[in-house]
């Protein structure tokens, strides 16, 4: 029997079980839609992760400061808390490091031409721009007269927008209103003064962020300014209102720090431990954490949900592969005296062998095209940023797809279809 006798025989059978076919093939389906969702997922996982290392340099670490919350964890106050002048203490110890930017965010509200509302403010330092500037500048940026003298001028981030069209998810909160992309999008603020928290602040220059769905500032979803100050016009005038602890005009709530390499990141870790132990009186009211490894953590998360649906998957074909066998055992016993006749009219072991599972690899062709197209259908319609995990795939993602629900129905037949090249000719002729 040739290929082509195969499979007319094989859709032959398939019409005329219609329904064992349809289970055995929409489990097959499911387990192939389960591959092709997590090959989307890891694709774009790698691709994100590649994103962030390239953004935030070869050797990232960052140094956050701990609010002491909880009563029996109060601060015993010998610790002055993250200040600059930890950040100077940094660039003596450590003069080698590639960037040390201290930061401090505050929250303030704004006011111009009878529009106001809340804005998320940055006070940053000299090498901020140098990790995560993803922006396009209109205008000018600070100089260096703006970051010694800490003169209240300010640069107001823009949104982006969407490249590829709001996410579903994001069009449930659209009728809330942002006021600062309501401020920067519908008005002409360059040399313009706003006020900031009652205090007159001359915007110098716009940065404009990409498109959200393209930022590769994935990682930092909740650390995002809307306008950007001087680092010290932020410490002496935008206090944090909601820190507990007695303001100070020195005070920080992070510095950004780049090794220059991975290989030095865990010496400069160690380093910077022991030297903030020392400045803060032993008190451990600081993290110091490699973004690295941070962002591979993230990465995981995700990679983590992937494997939790393949492993559903993997259920489904496996259940799908017992359906298959179970199918062509119901097939030969249905037809021994044909085979018994095949035999006695010149039909080797190999043609009865290849006849059943040639016919069980069509449901295998029918259910990697039918699962392709529900894992598509989940990654457009179900998936968040579902466009961007189908941009991930590749053209091997589909064949190694295929190549999972033909090759389960391949190993699962070949039992039953071995049984049946194994039956005696004699014998089956006279099966009734």
């Amino acid at each position: 029997m040739n290929l082509d006798e195969a499979v007319r025989s094989g859709l032959t059978d398939i019409a005329a079980h219609k329904l064992r076919s349809v289970l055995s093939l929409a489990a097959i389906a499911f387990g192939a839609a389960a591959v092709l969702y997590t090959c989307a997922i890891v694709s774009e996982s790698f691709q994100k992760q590649k994103a962030a290392f390239d953004l935030v340099g070869p050797g990232p670490i960052q140094i956050t400061h701990i609010s002491w919350r909880k009563k029996e964890d109060k601060s015993l106050r010998l610790s002055p808390g993250l200040t600059s002048r930890d950040a100077d203490a940094i660039r003596k110890v450590l003069p080698w490091l590639n960037m040390v930017s201290p930061t401090i965010s505050s929250y303030g509200r704004f006011e111009y031409g009878g529009l106001e509302g809340g804005m998320n403010v940055r006070g940053v330092g000299p090498e901020w721009a140098k990790r995560n500037w993803v922006y396009t500048l209109r205008g000018r940026y600070f100089r260096a007269s703006d970051y010694a003298e800490g003169t209240r001028v300010c640069v107001l981030v823009e949104p982006g927008g969407w490249a590829k069209g709001k996410p579903p998810e994001e069009r449930r909160w659209s009728y809330y209103t942002n006021d600062v992309e309501t401020l920067v999008t519908h008005h002409d603020l360059i040399g313009k003064d706003i006020l900031i928290s009652k205090l007159p602040f001359t915007v110098i220059g716009i940065l404009k962020e990409p498109p959200k769905d393209m930022d590769p500032r994935w990682f930092q979803t909740n650390d995002r300014a809307q306008v950007v100050v001087p680092l010290k016009a932020s410490q002496r005038y935008l206090q944090n209102s909601w820190n507990d602890d007695k303001p100070d005009p020195d005070r920080i709530e992070q510095i950004d720090l780049d090794t220059g390499s991975l290989g030095t990141v865990e010496l400069a870790k160690e380093r910077l431990n022991a030297l903030f132990k020392e400045l803060h009186r032993g008190e451990e009211d600081f993290t110091v954490v490699d973004l690295k490894q941070e962002i591979q953590n993230k990465v995981n998360e995700m990679r983590a949900q992937a494997v939790t649906i393949m492993s559903l998957g993997v259920i489904a074909i496996l259940a799908g592969g017992v359906g298959i066998m179970n199918v062509t055992l119901a097939t030969i016993f249905s037809r021994i005296r044909e085979i018994g006749v095949r035999r006695a009219v010149g039909a080797t072991r190999y043609d009865v062998l290849f006849q059943f599972v040639t016919e069980a690899m069509l449901l295998g062709v029918f259910g990697g095209f039918v699962g392709i197209g529900l894992g598509l259908a989940c990654l457009l319609f179900l998936a968040e940023g579902g466009p961007d995990k189908l941009a991930a795939l590749a053209w091997w993602h589909f064949l190694a797809t295929m190549g999972v629900a033909m090759g389960t129905c391949f190993l699962f037949s070949l039992y039953p279809a071995y049984q049946a090249s194994a039956f005696d000719p004699v014998e089956a002729l006279r099966y009734e």
